[in-house]
């Protein structure tokens, strides 16, 4: 019989991976809920309309990327391939612009795209994004670049950040007709770079790169307005002590973006080396059905930053007590401690496979327990120190007591 494995571009969570993910987890939700932010989780799927008219229908992602399916309603549903349209979609559907503004989001969520899987890169994955609604201010840009670059600071990633600034939607979409009759003059245009051309700056090929090189650059084309904007979040950054390089060629690869972008990049992994990255989204909201609201926003994959950090120390698991059987007699006094150890606030784990005590002595060692009870049908618990080998007789209910007083036995 042909054994089933995980599908390609996916991969379980074994416990020990599952340990640096919670270390991630916890420098996320501290940094980000100290300034403010609060987590939210949308659904794992959202109508397919959603990402053409949030993401945008020139892009990779909804071009050839979305795993989209029709349900039995013969509606159309994508899983999500990205986190700030169902943001912005809950944003809207919930009132959230009669909150005090800006409502500052973070979520922690799984994201799917029918990708090539390679380093880093899966067809499910999981992401840390942080989203503020509702301000225009350049210190919401630099805010939200100041909190990535400690996520990853905390976590030991060494990353190069990069910022730009696509101005206006209006300057943008100027900019795309003159960079596509450039680049028609140049070279033979694919569908996909006469729909998008601002893609052909992320192309590796020679002759691509060299055309590039002489291009015409956005950030040379901003309003006096967008490029203020830009020029004060740069002065934050570095009052900040944020050491960034301005690339004219950095391009995000979702159509919603207009002023500030930027991106974190790590050698750690080969060519495909971003690690987080985002900008500000001021016609997002609009775009989807509600009022005309500013935004910025990042996200980080969970894996390629796991990937960049290398080696995380993890605590141990802590056992405080091991309850050990002295024969099967005793299995339901020994499943009755266990329960109120936990309910007492207590780490315990009862004997559950049948060893001789000898093995489960050696077995409690192995999970680092500090007490072995050892309970016998009829008779008082035997309650062992593990650290010092001191061993008393105590009725079942002094157990629990001599162990929250953490005292000493003999």
């Amino acid at each position: 019989m042909t054994r089933i494995q995980a599908p390609r571009g996916t991969f379980d969570v074994l416990p020990d991976d599952a340990a640096r993910r919670e270390r991630l987890e916890g420098q996320a939700k501290r940094i980000l809920e100290s300034a403010g932010y609060s987590r939210i989780e949308t659904p794992a799927f959202e109508a397919t309309e959603l990402f053409a008219r949030g993401v945008g229908e020139s892009t990779d992602i909804v071009r050839k990327e979305m795993y989209t399916f029709t349900d039995a309603a013969d509606r159309s549903l994508t899983l999500r391939p990205e986190g700030t349209a169902p943001i912005c979609r809950a944003y809207i559907e919930h009132g959230m612009h009669k909150l005090p503004q800006p409502v500052k989001l973070y979520y922690l969520s799984s994201f799917f795209r029918a990708e090539a899987p390679q380093k880093g890169r899966y067809r499910q994955f999981w992401q840390v994004g942080a989203e503020a609604i509702g301000s225009a201010q350049p210190e919401t840009d630099a805010e939200l670049i100041v909190l990535l670059s400690e996520l990853l600071d905390a976590l030991g990633v060494r990353a190069r950040l990069l910022v730009s600034s696509l101005g206006t939607a209006e300057t943008r979409s100027e900019y795309r007709e003159e960079l596509r009759d450039y680049l028609r003059a140049e070279l033979s245009l694919s569908d996909e770079l006469e729909a998008n051309p601002l893609r052909a700056f992320d192309r590796a090929d020679p002759a691509t790169r060299a055309v590039m090189q002489r291009a015409p650059k956005l950030l040379d084309r901003l309003t006096p307005q967008d490029k203020e904007h830009f020029e004060e979040v740069c002065a934050l950054l570095d009052r900040a002590g944020i050491g960034f390089e301005i690339d004219p060629t950095l391009v995000r690869g979702l159509d919603y973006y207009t002023r500030t972008v930027f991106e974190f990049s790590s050698d750690e992994l080969g060519a495909q080396s971003g690690v987080g990255g985002g900008g500000r989204y001021d016609r997002l909201v609009e775009q989807l059905g509600g009022q005309s609201t500013p935004a910025c926003g990042w996200a980080a994959g969970v894996e390629r930053m796991l990937l960049a950090a290398g080696e995380l120390p993890i605590a141990p698991m802590v056992v405080d007590l091991f309850v050990a059987l002295a024969g099967p007699d005793a299995a339901s006094a020994g499943f009755e401690l266990a329960r109120q150890a936990r309910v007492a606030g207590l780490r315990a784990q009862l004997e559950l496979s049948n060893r001789s005590l000898k093995g489960q002595l050696k077995h409690a060692d192995r999970i680092g327990a500090r007490y072995v009870a050892i309970v016998s049908a009829g008779q008082p618990t035997s309650l062992k120190e593990m650290e010092t080998g001191e061993q008393q007789q105590l009725g079942a209910d002094q157990v629990i007591p001599t162990i929250l007083r953490g005292s000493r036995l003999g």
